[in-house]
């Protein structure tokens, strides 16, 4: 423990990492930088900076720092781009998160001269893999501290007296705060934990703090209209955004739809099952649209071979693996595969649905001449298939026969 001279915590301000500055300081002895990073959870981040003053870290010792533009522009878009969704559902919201958090305490620990890093993920769940991870793809001999894999304060209430008897100010929220462990940033909110643990029970509605249920949605629906170049979207109803201004209006426009919300029993990596429930208004819709223009300007081969490579690509990220370099590979493929998807999508929100109704595209793979019910013109000729068929037929004729003797 002695030979840390400084450390680097990715630091919130709540109750856990509160904890941690101050058992930083007093069991390693070392000096602590914080690091908070800002990628649109909503919360007021300079109480963050007054409570690590109050803790006696120096003001050059204290981030805080606006990481939305990048994260959407570098990590939930080229995500985007593969499709990528985890067992069928899960679009990878605290997933995505994690590396560049990770990124950003390295650059910190280089900029400081900090030998070590620490976070507040508790050693059952995934994100103490995906920090670390992070942490060693991109420095290799750094020190890691994780609390939870040290400590005994291994309960709410001993991290409470803990506090208490250190005089750690722990502010309430005036409403009592959320019973719920959760995750926030521009792509989307999870919760887990109380009632929640009962996989048998319904999520009580008031747990949902992004969108409505679709039953109180609008009975109007609302149509939308995004424009994509290579793959991302750039412009909402005309209007060309930014990354960051792109997610956060579709989050906006799809809560208001009832349109996100998940409930998910989900296989964690260190092996156990864990139920969590999230809201990804934007997300989903960002999902739904990208397929939809994709289905008009990717090759049937180049799009079913991403197809399958992309439950390879999501696990990556989900297990932590976003800076190694099988997941770099395969992104430079699917960026690739991005040259031809610009485009326009229409699509119609209405009570937890999205609904795609339209798209179009200059560079459009889809031929009305070849694809009508009309006469084509002799642009397609029908009388080809016969051969088609039977060449592929082949091989299950030869065994029907082979079965008949």
């Amino acid at each position: 423990m002695s030979e840390i001279k400084k450390v680097v915590l990715a630091y919130s301000g709540g109750l856990d990492t509160s904890v941690i500055l101050k058992w930083l300081q007093d069991v390693y002895k070392c000096e602590v930088v914080t690091f908070t990073a800002d990628i649109g959870q909503g919360e007021e981040l300079e109480p963050a900076r007054k409570k690590a003053l109050a803790m006696g870290i120096s003001a050059e010792n204290i981030f805080i720092d606006d990481l939305r533009e990048e994260f959407v522009r570098d990590f939930v878009f080229p995500m985007f781009r593969a499709n990528a969704i985890y067992e069928g559902e899960y679009l990878l919201g605290t997933s995505i998160a994690r590396p560049l958090i990770a990124k950003r305490q390295i650059e910190i620990a280089n900029l400081t001269g900090a030998d070590a890093v620490s976070h507040g993920a508790t050693g059952k769940g995934n994100d103490q893999v995906r920090f670390e991870l992070g942490y060693y793809a991109l420095k290799p001999d750094v020190k890691v501290i994780a609390p939870w894999r040290e400590w005994d304060l291994l309960s709410r209430e001993k991290l409470l007296a803990y506090a208490e008897k250190h005089g750690i100010d722990i502010t309430k929220k005036k409403d009592g705060g959320s019973p719920y462990s959760m995750d926030a940033n521009l792509l989307h909110i999870s919760y887990e934990g109380q009632v929640l643990e009962d996989p048998a029970k319904e999520p009580e509605e008031d747990m949902w703090l992004w969108s409505v249920s679709p039953e109180k949605a609008p009975d109007q629906a609302e149509y939308l209209e995004l424009e994509y170049e290579r793959g991302d979207v750039v412009a909402i109803n005309g209007v060309r955004l930014s990354p960051a201004q792109v997610l956060a209006q579709l989050n906006s426009i799809g809560g208001k739809h009832g349109i996100g919300r998940l409930d998910l029993v989900e296989n964690r990596y260190v092996g156990m099952k864990s139920r969590g429930c999230y809201e990804t208004p934007g997300g989903t819709i960002l999902l739904k649209a990208h397929r939809a223009i994709e289905s008009i300007t990717l090759d049937r081969e180049v799009a079913h071979l991403k197809d399958e490579l992309m439950p390879r690509y999501a696990k990556l990220i989900y297990t932590g693996y976003w800076w190694a370099p099988e997941r770099k590979m395969l992104q430079t493929m699917i960026d690739a595969s991005q040259e031809s998807v610009s485009g326009t999508v229409r699509l119609k929100l209405y009570k937890g649905n999205v609904i795609v109704v339209g798209r179009d595209s200059r560079k459009s793979l889809f031929d009305a001449n070849i694809a009508t019910f009309e006469d084509d013109g002799g642009a397609y000729n029908q009388a080809d298939a016969a051969g088609f068929i039977k060449l592929n037929a082949l091989r299950m004729r030869i065994a029907a026969k082979l079965g008949q003797r």
